[in-house]
């Protein structure tokens, strides 16, 4: 931890909302043209994104937030963030994950304003404090203020669960409620994570990040070099009519990387904050399970037409239209679209997005 001479202000950070995925563990409800983030998975009325930016409008001038996308998806992000002015959507014209999202946005931001922060977060996430998550958010970019370090917001786990990555930290605080980041572990087998959440000392990645936009470049300079040296050859064309076009050629040439693997998992100023404000990434539809409203056999009914006998611990997301009777079955994930129906087990659910990948390979895109 080094403390810098930076005095960017701490009231205005940015926040860059990543839009770009496909959801896939979430089809057959996400699919390729119209992704999960774009869907009111809750039933609430709003999107996922809308949900997103205005938990960050809250605390954050609306012309600090930005929306990075893939090029396509960019009449649902105007439709859904109508307030974002045509120089707030960063558009990727290819899919490279999380690495060149961030990097991208960093050096665009600093062609603006060298000593902002940045803050970094998925767009498909639901948060049940939002009061408390704002107080952690703001505590995250006072501490990156006046500290060249990247922090990032751990959830303290309430289950043992194999779908999050995790983070293990240093007792010992550098700041208050602050600790320094030991290790990042992938998504565990589900005998680790009974150990690691019994130890006490592991956290859930919640995939959320903060630090200065130069702390951010020192980043890549030291730990993607070659993507660093892609990004800064772009200091002529940011916030011009050539912008799209540099970023087109670069993403070409940039690896596919997320910033997990590429820098939070090799730098060695990454820090903490164990957090709990009622998170969850809403990345599988076990996660939608735990948040839907249910019925007193356990079964979380999306459907105005749906009839439960002897039926119990179903997640159930089916047409209004459309009459479905469920009769003995347990613990089962039952989605029907209008041209897809799935039936899967939840124990099993973890496999959808490879069974995604093996309809892709076989049949094409026509049902994804």
């Amino acid at each position: 931890m080094k403390t810098s001479s930076k005095t960017n202000t701490v009231e205005k950070p940015c926040v860059l909302i990543m839009a770009g995925g496909i959801g896939s563990r979430f089809w057959p409800v996400s699919k390729n043209k119209h992704p999960k983030q774009f869907l009111d998975i809750l039933g609430t009325g709003k999107s996922l994104l809308r949900q997103t930016y205005e938990r960050f409008e809250k605390i954050i001038p609306a012309e600090n937030i930005y929306v990075i996308t893939n090029e396509t998806y960019l009449d649902l992000v105007k439709q859904h963030i109508p307030e974002l002015s045509d120089q707030q959507i960063l558009l990727e014209p290819l899919r490279k994950n999380t690495s060149p999202c961030v990097a991208y946005a960093a050096y665009k931001i600093a062609s603006l304003n060298a000593s902002a922060n940045l803050i970094v977060a998925p767009s498909d996430h639901v948060i049940l404090d939002e009061a408390k998550f704002a107080d952690v958010v703001m505590q995250a970019a006072n501490y990156t203020n006046t500290n060249d370090d990247i922090i990032t917001l751990g959830i303290l786990p309430t289950r043992p669960d194999t779908g999050y990555g995790y983070i293990q930290f240093i007792e010992e605080e550098v700041a208050p409620g602050i600790h320094k980041v030991k290790t990042f572990l992938e998504k565990p087998t589900k005998m680790i994570a009974q150990t690691i959440y019994r130890s006490g000392d592991f956290l859930w990645n919640a995939g959320i990040f903060v630090a200065g936009v130069k702390t951010w470049i020192k980043a890549f300079y030291q730990h993607l070099p070659e993507m660093d040296d892609l990004f800064k050859g772009g200091k002529k064309f940011w916030n011009t009519s050539k912008e799209a076009e540099f970023i087109n050629e670069v993403y070409q040439q940039c690896a596919n990387v997320s910033i997990d693997i590429g820098i939070m998992e090799k730098a060695s100023n990454v820090m903490v904050i164990p957090s709990k404000f009622g998170w969850s990434d809403l990345g599988t539809w076990a996660s939608l399970y735990e948040h839907h409203d249910k019925d007193y056999l356990g079964n979380a009914v999306n459907g105005k037409n749906v009839t439960v006998y002897d039926a119990s611990n179903n997640m159930v997301m089916v047409p209004d239209k459309k009459l479905v009777v469920l009769q003995g079955i347990e613990n089962f994930i039952i989605v029907d679209t209008d041209d897809v129906l799935l039936i899967c087990s939840k124990d099993n659910e973890q496999e959808i997005k490879q069974i995604v990948q093996e309809l892709k390979r076989g049949k094409g895109d026509k049902w994804l």
